[in-house]
This record gives structure tokens, sequence and C-alpha cells, in this order.
């Protein structure tokens, strides 16, 4: 199977180290022709990731991105969520056509309210079967690093996901696969504004013991929403007995990895670019302030208003997201709206 990455942030590089260990020549997009010279000539990506040095030979290197997909089996979409529309809208709307699909996106489209899988079924008619998400906790640093790190992989072909997840093991990487496709997306959405909301706790100088109670309400929170939802398979603490402990581990569970694990480390992790966003907010800066601060996107704040428009729909209890919504979008006073989620905490 040949890889083609749309994307090359931290994310992105990442994930082309990872396949590049493995031995598998890569076609990679990366929209400036500067940086791919960059690349060629000193086998590094000159704004991502710098330490992860690549073998130059496995990397099929183009700024345009009809010419990755052309020349890919597999497509994996590591462009962050605001941006991913407007870099996929003049492709042909038969280029994903016999193509698998991986979405290396946390985060919903904003302008479009849509989940990658419902936006490429609306533009390129990319069949769910083909369509495939690849998530965390794993932070794009620590992979460079090459500290194990693990990572889940949804699809609803079970065996295209396990057989996609298989070019992805390496000695500092683990895979796990399950077939919630939904769940896995909308937990990484949420996640995000999380953390977001724990970087604001942060910020306003919250402790340690508040923090673990915000987070674990936000868990409990998450989870109102996905049952409100229709998405069944989140219930902690029960795992279904398997024959070996790796089958075990990839049933599909709120408490497993892809669910507590990435809200846990999105949360704490200095790593964390929606923490520090939050942080930054926390500590006095206006959104337009803390978004110029960034080198990269935050998808914590867009994603809190998707959600706060999903959930007229949905209508679960979301205390905490719906606050971090109102200080980001509605000027709500930061101090005031923790004042008011300290009161809703149990």
């Amino acid at each position: 199977m040949t890889f083609g990455i749309l994307g090359s942030g931290s994310w992105g590089t990442a994930l082309a180290k990872i396949l590049t260990d493995n031995g598998q020549t890569i076609h990679w997009w990366n929209r400036s022709a500067t940086a791919i010279e960059y690349i060629q000539s000193r086998h590094h990506n000159p704004q991502y990731l710098s330490s992860a040095h690549f073998d130059i030979n496995k990397l099929k290197l183009s700024a345009d991105p009809a010419d990755i997909i052309n020349n890919s089996d597999c497509i994996i979409i590591a462009i962050p969520s605001a941006y991913a529309a407007d870099a996929l809208c003049a492709l042909d709307k038969n280029c994903f056509k016999g193509k698998k699909v991986i979405s290396a996106i946390k985060g919903m489209l904003p302008e479009k309210n849509l989940l990658l899988n419902d936006y490429l079924k609306q533009e390129f008619d990319v069949n769910l079967e083909d369509y495939f998400a690849v998530l965390g906790p794993c932070h794009a640093e620590e992979v460079a690093a090459e500290k194990l790190s693990y990572l889940t992989f949804s699809g609803i072909n079970e065996q295209a996901t396990r057989e996609i997840a298989a070019y992805f093991n390496t000695p500092y990487l683990n895979t796990v696969e399950n077939n919630d496709i939904y769940g896995v997306q909308f937990a990484a959405i949420l996640k995000n504004i999380y953390a977001v909301g724990a970087g604001m706790a942060h910020g306003l100088d919250y402790g340690d013991n508040f923090l673990s109670v915000l987070i674990a309400n936000s868990a409990d929170e998450m989870a109102i929403f996905l049952r409100k939802a229709g998405i069944q398979n989140i219930q902690v603490g029960s795992i279904e007995h398997h024959h070996t402990i790796k089958q075990s581990l990839q049933t599909t569970n709120y408490a497993a990895s892809v669910y507590l694990g990435d809200l846990l480390v999105t949360c704490y992790s200095l790593h964390s670019r929606n923490r520090s966003f939050g942080n930054m907010i926390g500590k006095g800066y206006t959104v337009k302030a803390a978004q110029l601060e960034m080198s990269m996107v935050a998808e914590g704040y867009n994603a809190s208003k998707c959600m706060h428009i999903i959930n007229q729909n949905i209508l679960a209890e979301m205390p905490i997201a719906e606050t971090i919504y109102q200080i980001l979008w509605e000027q709500r006073s930061v101090e005031e709206g923790f004042k008011a989620i300290e009161q809703t905490l149990v």
C-alpha cells in the first residue's frame, strides 16, 4: 500500500516519520516550494519537529495535492480542520475514487460544521467503508523523540482498519483498532475543548486539586454527549473478556486510551496547544492576542462553537463546554465563567 500525506505540520510530520521509519516510501504534500527544497537538502521539516530526520529517498514531495492523491492508495489528511475545506475544494470530485482516506484531523470543519467523513461524502462521494480515523493519545513531539506512544485506528471495515494500522507499528508506537468511527471523532473534538478549559484554569491559578475535578467532570460530560448522540461504547470499567490481552484492549470502551487517555494527555501535557491557548486566555489574553502568540492552531477554539451548534439538536447537559464556548465566542469573563463552573462540579 502506498501512502500519501496531505499536511506538513507537526502531526503530518510525525506520521511521515512513523511510516518512513517502517520503510515506506510516501508521497507528501507541502504547499511551500521553499519548504520542499529545504526538506530535500536538509532532510528535516524547517518549521515542525525539526529533530525528526528523514531518509530523503523515501520521500516523494510535491506542492500539488492532486499529484499526491493520484500516486497513493491511501491518503492521510493531516490539515488543520480550519483549513481543510479550502485545501480540498479545488480538487477533482472523483479524485478519491478507489482510494482509502485516513483522517488525522482532530476537529470539525468549522465553516461546514461537519466531520471530515461527512464533508468527503458530501463533496467527493467517499463512502464510510473507505474512511478511517487515526487518533491518540499521541503528541507529535513525543513521536519525534521516539517515546512510546499509542495510536488508535478506527473504521467500520475492521479488516482494512487492521491492515492499515499494521503499517504504523514501530518499536516506539503501538496501535489499537476499533470500529467506533463517530465516537472517536467526537471524543477527539470534545477533549480539545476541555483542554482549553484546563488551560484556562491553570492561567487563573487554580491548583491541581481543582484541575483533577474539572477533568473528571469533563470526562463525564463527554460521556453524556456521546450517549445522547447515540454512541454506545462508553461504559467505564466494562471491557469484554477475550482469549488474549490484545483482544481485550481492542474492545471499544469509553475508558480506553482513545477516549479518556487522549482527554488526560491533552489537558495535562505541556505539549498541548489547546492547553497553552487556554492558559493565555486565563491569564488575560484576548482570543485574538492568544491566537497571534501561538504558531500552531488550537483546534478547541473552533470546536467549541461547532459543538455548541450541534448540541442545540442533541440537547446534552454540557455546562463546562458551554461555558468555554461563551468565554471564547461571547465575551463572557473567564473569571465569572469559572465561578459558574465551580458550582456545577461534583
